[in-house]
């Protein structure tokens, strides 16, 4: 995969997608946030259970997580009683068919022992499934420190939940009969709610799992690996995990991979690709193409919510060189007139009535500042923009400034 590709849809997408494991272990994807990651992910899982000439049975082949797995664990808060608190565990979902044979709790127990402290304990009950009865897990309730029935927040039922999705993961690359047929590991977006220091271990140990699916090998010996998507809008998990599965390990197979900025520039169902190389985008750098985008005048267009986002931008620019606000950002400007303008631009029309749920556009006079600031702080720090929109930036200046900047 060479340049940028552009895809018309969510299935010629997954077609490529697929395409490419036959060539390589592992794709990694970086997305900000509603591209439509997750929505990719199903398709990509649908796509594995159609029945075709290779597949006359349509047995799935993709064992997944995204939005969809956590969603499959829900919070019973005992709102009568206020003591038995537990999370509740969907019995329709296939998610958990194998639980009771799997005998998932310790390695579960030893995953969570990395990144919490506290404890669980499934209960399990007989589901009527078909023509037979099974035993599925019906609830897992936390202990802590002796204290039963404790309500976990919402970062440590998040890493619970991967943890049971990492213990079956392992399930799977044991060879279990349960997960016969699956060929691929599709991973999205697998840390919400995680401070740094726990997204950089889960990374690490996420990577260390698909090298194990990389160089899988049959019981009869033979190379059987797992072909694994993993995508995420989080720009330290991403740059952690292509450090991790790209280097060399002495005495383990190499693992290929290729990583690629997926985004969707125009807001419709159009999608594109560009290889990344051995550089990972980050957040902010996609945020930068989408504002140039949106400020572009003949196919952009910008609300007043997009000075939020360049604010963003600004703030973490000069995190990054050590500074305690944009204001470095806007020294480095040309001249005390731009500003003094600017800063009242972003302070002003980055607040209150201007939040991204009251997506208002800008008028005129606000758009001719926004793509001044926007040209000017991507020119003066020359950031090196993925061409996904056309590379010139002199449309970004028309006209001239505003004395001040206008309410909205």
């Amino acid at each position: 995969m060479n340049g940028v590709r552009s895809y018309q849809s969510l299935s010629k997408l997954v077609t490529r997608l697929r395409d490419d494991l036959n060539d390589t272990d592992l794709v990694l994807l970086y997305a900000y946030n509603r591209t439509g990651k997750t929505r990719l992910s199903m398709e990509f899982k649908d796509a594995g259970k159609r029945k075709t000439r290779k597949n006359p049975t349509g047995t799935p082949d993709t064992l997944y997580f995204n939005a969809f797995t956590e969603d499959l664990f829900v919070w019973e808060n005992d709102l009568e009683g206020d003591s038995v608190r537990r999370l509740q565990l969907n019995e329709k979902s296939s998610f958990f068919n194998a639980m009771t044979e799997l005998a998932l709790d310790e390695t579960i127990a030893q995953y969570l022992s990395r990144y919490a402290d506290f404890d669980f304990d499934f209960t399990y009950k007989e589901v009527e499934q078909g023509n037979e009865t099974v035993s599925k897990p019906d609830f897992v309730s936390f202990q802590k420190d002796g204290v039963p029935n404790i309500k976990v927040s919402r970062g440590e039922q998040n890493i619970f939940i991967w943890c049971v999705f990492m213990a079956i993961c392992e399930r799977m690359l044991d060879g279990h009969e349960s997960y016969q047929g699956k060929k691929y590991l599709y991973i999205d977006d697998p840390i919400s709610s995680l401070d740094d220091n726990n997204a950089i271990s889960v990374a690490c140990d996420l990577a260390k799992l698909l090298r194990r699916a990389a160089t899988r090998k049959d019981a009869t010996g033979a190379h059987a690996p797992i072909k694994v998507i993993f995508s995420s809008h989080h720009a330290l998990f991403f740059n952690v995990m292509c450090n991790e599965v790209g280097r060399r390990i002495e005495g383990e197979a190499k693992v290929t991979h290729k990583r690629c900025f997926l985004q969707r520039p125009g807001g419709n169902g159009a999608y594109t690709l560009q290889a990344t190389e051995d550089t990972p985008f980050f957040h902010h750098v996609a945020t930068l193409a989408e504002l140039r985008l949106a400020a572009d005048p003949n196919k952009g267009k910008l609300y007043t919510f997009h000075f939020n986002a360049l604010r963003s931008v600004m703030e973490k620019t000069a995190s990054f060189f050590g500074h305690p606000s944009m204001a470095f950002c806007l020294k480095a400007l040309n001249n005390d007139e731009d500003r003094a303008l600017f800063n009242r631009a972003l302070n002003l029309l980055s607040h209150g009535a201007y939040a991204i749920h009251e997506p208002t556009e800008m008028g005129e006079d606000n758009k001719a500042l926004f793509r001044r600031i926007l040209s000017e702080f991507i020119t003066r720090f020359e950031f090196a923009l993925p061409e996904v929109v056309p590379a010139h930036t002199a449309a970004l200046a028309p006209g001239p400034a505003p004395e001040e900047a206008p309410a909205q």
